[in-house]
């Protein structure tokens, strides 16, 4: 999935990210706002992961919901 069908269908993306990562907050996906880059950073806060790791779950979850 690309950087620009992320930022493009970003209010339908959100429900799904909720539902794979619930420690995120409404105001954690306001700050997203469909940056790849953004999205690992709070993963990793939320989730106590590392770079690496954010980046491997936000790769995978891409992965399942490329369009």
């Amino acid at each position: 999935m690309n950087r620009d069908i992320i930022e493009g269908n970003w209010k339908q993306l959100k429900g799904k990210l909720k539902e794979q990562w619930g420690k995120l907050t409404d105001d954690d996906l306001d700050i997203i706002e469909g940056k790849r880059e953004v999205l690992a950073g709070r993963l990793q806060e939320r989730y106590g992961v590392t770079k690496d790791e954010a980046e491997k779950y936000v790769k995978e979850w891409e992965s399942k919901h490329d369009t």
